[in-house]
């Protein structure tokens, strides 16, 4: 059996993370994995997450399995952070996942199961992951525009234009904040128009929302998506909380579905904690109470939020900096956007040669597709990085 296997293409991210760790240059820099970094260059536990595990683990007497869509207090807390009462709770069916990563799985199986036919369509660029799940489980799926390389902006007139086209009962996959990989993201009248053209064709919104508080603000970063679900009949919603609880490796996310009806919603319940129980029978515990513990205790919700606020304004200072030093080096305003991003990612827009002549000759390690995480960076690196770009030409 197993001699029938077949080599499989290496994951580019985790190819360049080997590449950067195999550099001996001691002015290497790592602008690839998508995590968040302080100064040190160091992903910390936040103050929060130790002060909500210590209360777990002084009041925990059981490790027994929880229920089939997870523990009700993160269910009903992650709810309300990202929707905030947009949608009527009785439309909601909801259940925890292993990440966010595992939310759009099931969410791509729950569409597999339900609309067999229907074409998932992805902003052109994407997470790379959307693209090889959906080619996994052999959907259907197309791209519409959407980031243009010349302004390094959202391509909103091609979206549109691409959108058009899409038919009742299809799946338009919609990045909630912070776009990955582009960090250029719609406007709320834009998001409107969005709307109006997803409920003209009958087409269903899958909403993938994995930096809230990272933009923004939390309110401000969710008014996208509160904005689609409160304006449609149905709507996906997978939602993580590995960036802005810095729970990376205890995989924690959440999957919503948002029915017509109170009775429609009972039965995507049922069909979520189905599709658990196949995939990976209870879901993942301990991170997805951490989150509950923190929004369900008013000190610590404090604390967290004041940390995700201090981790949000950071990236928007290194996005200055950044820009500012390389208005410096270019005498120009070109580079302008990378302060009018929003997330932990941009893409500056070039080609995967200058990107390559980049780590060959400044030891700077980006994703080929010019996408680089604005969180790796620090005062040190930020001229590094600067004078890298400009000396590749970009």
């Amino acid at each position: 059996m197993l001699e029938h296997l077949t080599e499989q293409p290496a994951d580019k991210i985790l190819a360049l993370m080997q590449a950067y760790r195999e550099d001996p240059r001691d002015n290497k820099v790592d602008l690839g994995v998508g995590v968040y970094k302080n100064a040190e260059g160091v992903t910390p536990v936040m103050k929060a997450v130790k002060a909500a595990e210590q209360k777990i683990w002084e009041a925990q007497t059981s490790k027994a399995y929880t229920s089939l869509a997870g523990e009700p207090q993160y269910i009903e807390g992650m709810i309300d952070l990202v929707l905030n009462g947009a949608v009527d709770r009785a439309r909601i069916g909801a259940v925890t996942t292993p990440g966010g990563t595992g939310a759009i799985r099931q969410a791509m199986e729950l569409i597999q199961r339900t609309s067999p036919d229907a074409t998932v369509w992805v902003s052109n660029p994407t997470w790379p992951n959307h693209v090889s799940i959906l080619n996994y489980l052999g959907m259907k799926h197309k791209a519409y525009s959407y980031f243009d390389t010349a302004t390094r902006d959202v391509d909103f007139a091609g979206m549109m234009a691409d959108l058009a086209n899409v038919a009742a009962g299809d799946v338009v996959l919609l990045h909630g904040c912070c776009h990955n990989p582009t960090g250029a993201n719609l406007t709320l009248d834009q998001w409107k128009e969005v709307v109006a053209l997803i409920n003209e064709k009958g087409a269903i919104p899958l909403i993938d929302i994995a930096y809230q508080g990272f933009g923004d603000g939390l309110d401000a970063d969710a008014a996208a998506t509160r904005l689609v679900a409160g304006s449609v009949g149905e709507c996906l919603i997978a939602a993580s909380c590995s960036k802005n609880f810095g729970i990376y490796r205890e995989r924690t996310g959440i999957l919503m579905a948002i029915a017509g009806d109170e009775k429609t919603a009972k039965l995507s319940q049922g069909m979520l904690q189905f599709l658990n129980r196949q995939n990976y029978s209870f879901p993942p515990d301990h991170g997805a109470r951490i989150v509950a513990t923190i929004l369900n205790d008013a000190e610590l919700r404090k604390m967290w939020e004041e940390e995700l606020e201090e981790t949000r304004l950071s990236m928007l200072n290194l996005r200055q900096q950044l820009a500012d030093e390389l208005k410096r080096l270019t005498n120009s305003d070109r580079f302008n956007f990378l302060a009018e991003h929003r997330g932990m990612f941009s893409q500056i827009g070039t080609t995967a040669e200058k990107v390559e002549k980049m780590r060959a000759d400044s030891a700077i390690y980006m994703v080929s597709d010019s996408r680089l995480n604005i969180a790796g960076l620090n005062d040190k690196t930020v001229p590094l990085l600067a004078k890298a770009i400009v000396d590749a030409g970009v």
